[in-house]
């Protein structure tokens, strides 16, 4: 929660794809950390998380600031994608493997950076590994900039 801000239950970006509001969904985004490639571009892991980890990791970032899962419709049918936070003056995103590449992760971040602004956040930085260079690409193409070697800013 970002104090003083309620969190929109729905940010819709465009009509495949809105961010909604996290709630408790572990059955769809278990199978996101399961996989080991993602994990390690998230979160420099070599393993899969448990559900007990991934519980407080979604805890902790709803609290923290506002979670939100990445809802894409195709053929008639919603899913959900990935999850995206904005938290402590950061960002954070998960694409689930099949939806890479697809640009869905750069129009969720422009939301997202929208929504910094309008509560009133002057820089938003996101922390990305060396070796994941295909975040690198999509961040820098949203206009944040390298600061550190694996810290990157957008100022407001």
């Amino acid at each position: 929660m970002i104090d003083d801000y309620t969190q929109p239950k729905e940010i819709v970006i465009d009509p495949t794809l809105s961010l909604v509001k996290y709630y408790p969904n572990y059955k769809r985004t278990f199978s996101w950390y399961q996989d080991s490639d993602v994990c390690k571009q998230v979160d420099n892991r070599d393993s899969p998380y448990d559900r007990k980890l991934l519980s407080q990791m979604y805890r902790y970032l709803a609290k923290a600031g506002e979670c939100y899962y990445l809802k894409f419709r195709e053929n008639g049918r919603s899913r959900l994608v990935g999850d995206i936070t904005l938290y402590n003056g950061e960002i954070a995103i998960v694409i689930c493997k099949e939806y890479q590449n697809r640009h869905l992760g750069r129009k969720a971040v422009e939301a997202i950076v929208n929504r910094a602004r309008q509560v009133g956040w002057t820089k938003v930085d996101a922390e990305i590994y060396s070796f994941n260079q295909q975040s690198q690409k999509m961040f820098r193409s949203v206009g944040f900039q390298q600061i550190a070697p694996e810290r990157y800013r957008l100022l407001l």
